[in-house]
């Protein structure tokens, strides 16, 4: 079986490896002419030093002519050089961080359970700000070799200049870099404690957006508020606590930075004064001195992106890395098959046994709503079959035996709270756009009212989490889903708690009809649904405690008759 994660990094460090061994052409590509940049802007102050030692000594129009044409050269392969070399850079870059989003988020959606202590506000920043820094090693190491060349070239045209000079600058580009290192130590563990606090504040603002309405329904919108805003500040001081480091470190290099070229400036003017080199070398020097800045400016921030995209990379292995909470197995179920629950005990549940056949549609009234919660948990797949007593069988196979793909193929069960996503209508039906009873779902459960009332019909746009439309068309609007499915084992729980009673009635009358010939079971109270279904299980104190028609158990169960009857 194939999963999203059949081939996952381990730990954060497989992550960059992984990234970088990946990109490795794309790298070559952009280091080769990152570095010809590099060197392309070293030439030109060595150039210079050329130029005026050759014009002073020949004094000649045509030396002039040759060194202007080299002064061309070196400008067209800096510009040349840097614009298709970030190109390469960048497309390798964020080719990779869309990559690292797709894993993240296959691993997020995947139907098995993770057991990693996340919320999903916080694995959608893993997957967005994480992967696209963790990516960012695309980019730094090329840069980091590119620097290293243009030091490098440095050090050699200052060394053949006088041996100091060149020994100065390999000198303090060790000692620089030996003091930055270890700052950047301390901006990866920052950063790291940046990145949970801020995944933190977004799991939380996904968990008030779920909620808002509930919340405005009995005044908590306030005490939430407070909430989140203890969260944000967290993420706020923590920020700004990484902003101070970087302050730090990067004036720290850029001092550092700062006393080594002048300390090259500086010994370059004393030598050229007591005659040890001549007026175009001490050109060269001031003009090297200058320049150096900038790649050791870059040379020195490099430890700082790797430290970020190591902490990024770590968060995200939190999520690639973490285990199933169970295996699934390799068989698939009989097509056309039945729903057998043998036995199952978890929370509210005690050794539930029923038998749905093949193309029977059968209800469960469930008196506590715990046990209805708890076994739709468990025909879901919420629930491990490990993490349970007894079985689950479809198509005669156990759950436990089924590869999740042949489980979500052949047994489909519609949450109570179905999400509605931003899209149309049409898309939330039918998301991958293959369903082959669309206009027959949208029928059986009532929705054609909502798409008669727009122009657009079935391409009217839906808001995130169906915000334009009512509770009764949100619920509607999962159960059309849920039947577009067509899945040989369908399950509902209470899809009609928010619809009027007539509707209610045309809407169960309508689900037996299209589902007729397919296994259906309804976990529900509502009355219209049971008196639909061939046969009624009562689910009392997490066991089958009856079984007969909704009328004859009208007829000869009082408790029934209260509990159904509206």
């Amino acid at each position: 079986m194939t999963t999203p994660d059949s081939q996952r990094p381990r730990p954060g460090s497989d992550i960059l490896r992984t990234a970088l061994r990946r990109n490795v052409g794309a790298m070559v590509r952009g280091t080769v002419l990152m570095g010809l940049y590099q060197a392309g802007e070293t030439a030109f102050p060595i150039a210079l030093g050329l130029i005026v030692e050759h014009t002073m000594r020949d004094r000649s129009p045509e030396a002039l002519g040759v060194s202007i044409a080299a002064l061309a050269v070196i400008i067209t392969t800096v510009s040349l050089s840097w614009r298709f070399g970030m190109r390469v850079l960048q497309d390798a870059n964020t080719t990779e961080a869309h990559r690292w989003r797709v894993r993240v988020a296959a691993c997020g959606l995947q139907p098995v359970a993770r057991d990693v202590d996340l919320k999903s506000g916080e694995v959608l920043t893993i997957a967005t700000e994480d992967a696209d820094q963790t990516a960012d090693i695309i980019e730094v190491v090329p840069l980091l070799i590119s620097s290293l060349v243009a030091v490098v070239i440095a050090a050699l045209a200052l060394g053949l200049a006088d041996v100091r000079l060149g020994l100065l600058v390999i000198v303090g580009t060790v000692a620089i870099l030996s003091v930055l290192s270890v700052m950047s130590r301390r901006i990866g563990s920052s950063t790291r404690e940046q990145q949970a606090r801020v995944a933190r504040a977004g799991a939380k603002v996904a968990d008030l957006i779920t909620g808002l309405r509930p919340l405005h329904g009995f005044g908590g919108n306030h005490a939430a508020f407070r909430s989140y805003r203890r969260v944000s500040t967290e993420a706020k001081r923590q920020a700004v606590t990484v902003a101070r480091v970087n302050g730090v470190y990067e004036g720290t290099a850029l001092a550092l930075n700062a006393v080594l070229a002048a300390a090259v400036t500086l010994t370059a003017g004393r030598l050229a004064f007591g005659g040890q080199i001549g007026i175009g070398e001490l050109v060269m020097a001031v003009g090297l001195a200058q320049f150096i800045m900038e790649p050791l400016k870059l040379f020195s921030e490099m430890p700082k992106y790797v430290m970020i995209a190591r902490a990024s990379a770590e968060r995200m292995a939190l999520v690639l890395t973490a285990p199933p909470v169970t295996v699934p197995g390799p068989e698939r179920p009989a097509a056309g098959g039945g729903l057998e629950v043998d036995s199952v005990r978890h929370g509210a549940l005690r050794k539930v046994r029923f038998r749905v056949s093949p193309g029977e549609f059968v209800a469960i009234a469930a008196y506590q709503p715990r046990a209805a919660a708890d076994l739709a948990s468990v025909l879901a797949l919420n629930v491990p079959p490990h993490a349970y007593e007894g079985v689950v069988r479809v198509g005669g196979r156990a759950l436990a035996d089924l590869s999740v793909e042949a489980a979500r193929e052949h047994l489909l069960v519609n949450p109570y709270d179905g999400e509605i996503f931003a899209g149309t209508l049409r898309t939330n039906i039918d998301p991958s756009g293959t369903s082959r009873t669309l206009s027959e779902a949208v029928e059986a459960s009532m929705l054609t009212d909502v798409v008669a009332l727009h122009r657009e019909g079935l391409d009217y746009a839906v808001r995130d989490r169906g915000a334009n439309l009512s509770g009764g068309q949100r619920q509607r609007l999962s159960l059309a889903r849920a039947l577009a499915a067509d899945a040989d084992v369908l399950v509902l729980r209470d899809p009609t708690t928010a619809v009027d009673a007539v509707t209610e009635q045309l809407v169960a009358r309508n689900v037996a009809k299209l589902r007729r010939g397919r296994t259906t079971l309804v976990i529900t109270s509502s009355p219209a649904l049971l008196d639909a279904a061939d046969r009624v299980l009562v689910l009392d104190d997490g066991v089958i405690t009856a079984e007969d028609t909704h009328r004859n158990l009208l007829a000869t169960d009082e408790a029934y008759c209260l509990a159904v009857t509206r």
